[in-house]
């Protein structure tokens, strides 16, 4: 689908961005060959990432020339995907190396360059976007404003070392400057113009210059005219529909739409010295918290060299997918629950039902705080429907209010517990109108 109409610029809305809660985040580049993280090996890595490799750039940008993966099947992929409850993929088009997983007019330096630079062939995008789309997920666009491989950055070389972070590489001349910024420009209008309707856009690597260096405000018009419907993130500098906290999600959520970007280890790219996998059960709790706060978690995949997914990486999809298969109602379409003098967990709420979330496991019973107590209609169990005994308390004088609001101490047997989370649910009864 081309938007090359448009001709105005608009605000997006994104109501479905508060609906999705849950996202998947794809790092990939040519790298994954030889298992080193995205980017960073290149430069000789960042204290954020300790696993991360070092290696020259000749030999990193070198990869492009074997990358063929041939294995990849991004419909699979993107069953997972929806399996798990995710409602849109980011998918990495550039990363901060320049190699393009897509096919621009802009560089040989891309998966689609056969047999130059790569003998894959593959528009890698255009596949992953498609495959997406049709199992009904949001599309969104990684994109790095900086670029380690274009010569007018300039091109990481050996003798920026060691990278310090904002301080490299050095700023180019105005002409160079210029030139970067024109196929920089090409680039997303052809990510905009020719991938059919884009979602989101996802900007990193703005913090290497000073902010108006990228000239932000066309960079937004182009999106805003050619995707009005599309979200911006805020990493590209003075722009943001969403906040982006990476590898944590915040005591307090930030004011308005926000999304907590993970990894599944502390990698982003495929990197089998990195073996310090989260635990399916603390993926679910994320997943859990990071609703709960109004939220979205986009988990990142981090596909092999040769497109295969990860082991380890399936099988806490597949985890998740268990559990969401039983429990979605709890995480889509959600609002912020219940605080936390109320209730010690996350909860969300849909309508008039709470959704209560023990991430830890109940001492018999649970009590939840400054509820109705006498319009508690249903108490159950989402993953199993069972309901659930319960009892209600409120102050002596509270008990004389036509309308008291009290405690709820709800009685959970050991038989009910989800391996991972258990949620249970309480329907309040609305006010009788008279």
């Amino acid at each position: 689908m081309s938007n090359n109409d448009e001709t105005t610029t608009t605000s997006p809305t994104g109501e479905w961005f508060d609906h999705a809660r849950f996202g998947m985040f794809i790092h990939w580049d040519h790298a994954s060959q030889h298992g080193w993280e995205v980017s960073w090996p290149l430069v000789g890595g960042v204290f954020s990432l300790p696993k991360s490799q070092q290696t020259t750039a000749g030999e990193y940008h070198a990869l492009a020339a074997t990358f063929d993966p041939t294995s990849y099947d991004p419909a699979a992929l993107a069953r997972r995907a929806s399996a798990a409850g995710m409602r849109y993929v980011v998918f990495t088009t550039r990363h901060h190396s320049g190699y393009a997983m897509f096919d621009t007019s802009t560089t040989e330096h891309k998966v689609s360059n056969s047999p130059h630079s790569s003998p894959s062939g593959r528009d890698i995008v255009r596949e992953t976007f498609d495959a997406f789309r049709a199992e009904g997920l949001r599309i969104g666009v990684y994109y790095s404003l900086s670029d380690w491989h274009h010569p007018d950055y300039p091109a990481w070389t050996e003798e920026f070392r060691p990278y310090k972070l904002g301080l490299s590489p050095p700023l180019p001349t105005d002409e160079q400057a210029d030139r970067f910024r024109a196929d920089l420009m090409t680039q997303l209008r052809e990510l905009l113009t020719d991938y059919g309707q884009i979602d989101v856009v996802w900007f990193d690597g703005g913090w290497e210059r000073p902010a108006p260096w990228w000239h932000p405000d066309e960079i937004e018009s182009l999106i805003r005219t050619l995707q009005p419907g599309a979200l911006i993130n805020d990493r590209l500098p003075g722009v943001g529909d969403f906040a982006t906290p990476e590898q944590f999600v915040p005591a307090l959520p930030p004011t308005g739409r926000w999304e907590s970007c993970m990894t599944l280890n502390d990698s982003w790219g495929f990197n089998p010295d990195d073996t310090h996998y989260k635990s399916p059960r603390a993926i679910v709790n994320t997943l859990c918290e990071t609703a709960a706060k109004g939220g979205n978690l986009l988990l990142n995949i981090s596909p092999m060299g040769d497109g295969v997914i990860p082991e380890q990486q399936c099988e806490r999809l597949d985890a998740v997918a268990t559990w969401m298969s039983h429990h979605a109602r709890a995480i889509h379409d959600t609002t912020p629950g219940l605080e936390p003098w109320q209730f010690y967990g996350p909860s969300t709420r849909c309508g008039d039902v709470i959704n209560l979330m023990l991430v830890m496991r109940p001492y018999d019973t649970v009590t939840v705080r400054g509820l109705p107590v006498r319009r508690i209609g249903d108490v159950r169990v989402m993953g199993t429907g069972r309901s659930l005994q319960f009892t209600t308390r409120t102050g002596l004088i509270e008990m004389l209010m036509p309308d008291p609001e009290g405690e709820v101490i709800i009685t959970v047997p050991d038989t009910e517990l989800d391996e991972y989370v258990t949620v249970v649910t309480v329907e309040i009864t609305p006010v009788a109108t008279p």
